[in-house]
C-alpha cells in the first residue's frame, strides 16, 4: 500500500485532539492490511496480539453462547477502533470480528496499548468511551433477545445496521454492506424461515426491498412503528 496519510486519523475521535507530528508518529507504526469480505480477522478467545483501527468497510462482531450458538451482537463501521481487548484488562479477544465487506485496516502490536493510552493527549479517553457504547449496544441486543417478540427484534435489528450505515438511494436507505438472511437470522436469535417470512411480508406490504445479500428499507417509518409495538 503507498504511504498513509495523517489526513486519515485527523478526524477521528481517539487522534483528534492530537498534533500532525504525533499522528505521523502512530502511522509510522501502524501495518495496513486488507481483508476480503468473510475473512475472520481475530477469533474469539485467542491470544490478543494486535488492535486495529477499521478505515474503509464494515465487520461483524460474534460471540458465542454457553450452548455453543454464534450471535452476531453489533457491526463496526470506519473510523472506530476494534480489537482493542486491553481496554478491557484482557489478553485474549472477548469475540470474533468478521468482515462483512471488503475492509481495510490498520493494526497495532497489543504491546504499544499502554504508551498510546499513556502518551496521546484524548486516545485513553476516547477509547474507554468506544469501550462504553459498544458494551450498551450488545446488552440492548441481549435484552431484545430475551424480553421481546420476533418481528420487533428483526426490526430493531434493521433499524440499527440502516442508522448506522444506511445510505439514501432511490428506493429508500440501502445497508451499505452485505447482509444476509441468515445474518439477520444470527443477530436476532430466531430461525431462518422466522427471517424469510418476516422480510417476504414486509416486502408485500412496501416496507422493505431485499435481494441475496442487501436489503433496502422503502418505509423506515413503518418499520419504526414495528420495533416500537408494545408486545
Amino acid at each position: 500500500m503507498p504511504k498513509l496519510d495523517e489526513s486519515l486519523l485527523t478526524g477521528l475521535p481517539p487522534f483528534s485532539l492530537l498534533e500532525r507530528t504525533q499522528i505521523r508518529e502512530i502511522l509510522g507504526l501502524a501495518t495496513p492490511r486488507r481483508f476480503d469480505e468473510g475473512t475472520a480477522i481475530f477469533s474469539e478467545g485467542f491470544a490478543a496480539d494486535h488492535f486495529f483501527l477499521l478505515l474503509d468497510g464494515y465487520l461483524r462482531v460474534v460471540r458465542t453462547t454457553p450452548g455453543g450458538d454464534q450471535i452476531i451482537v453489533l457491526h463496526i463501521s470506519p473510523g472506530q477502533l476494534f480489537g482493542i481487548a486491553p481496554a478491557l484488562q484482557r489478553d485474549t479477544y472477548p469475540a470474533t470480528a468478521i468482515a462483512a465487506a471488503e475492509s481495510i485496516a490498520l493494526s497495532w502490536p497489543a504491546r504499544l496499548w499502554p504508551e498510546f493510552t499513556a502518551k496521546y493527549q484524548g486516545f485513553a479517553s476516547e477509547s474507554f468511551k468506544t469501550v462504553g457504547q459498544r458494551l450498551g449496544q450488545i446488552q440492548d441486543t441481549l435484552t431484545e433477545m430475551a424480553t421481546q417478540a420476533v418481528e420487533k427484534r428483526v426490526a430493531a435489528a434493521v433499524l440499527r445496521m440502516v442508522n448506522q450505515s444506511g445510505r439514501k438511494t432511490d428506493q429508500g436507505i440501502e445497508i451499505a454492506f452485505p447482509i444476509t438472511r441468515q445474518n439477520i437470522s444470527d443477530m436476532t436469535g430466531t430461525t431462518l424461515h422466522t427471517v424469510s417470512r418476516l422480510l417476504s411480508a414486509w416486502e408485500k406490504d412496501g416496507i422493505v426491498r431485499s435481494t441475496r445479500k442487501h436489503i433496502v428499507v422503502t418505509d423506515p417509518h413503518r418499520l419504526v412503528l414495528i420495533s416500537d409495538a408494545q408486545g
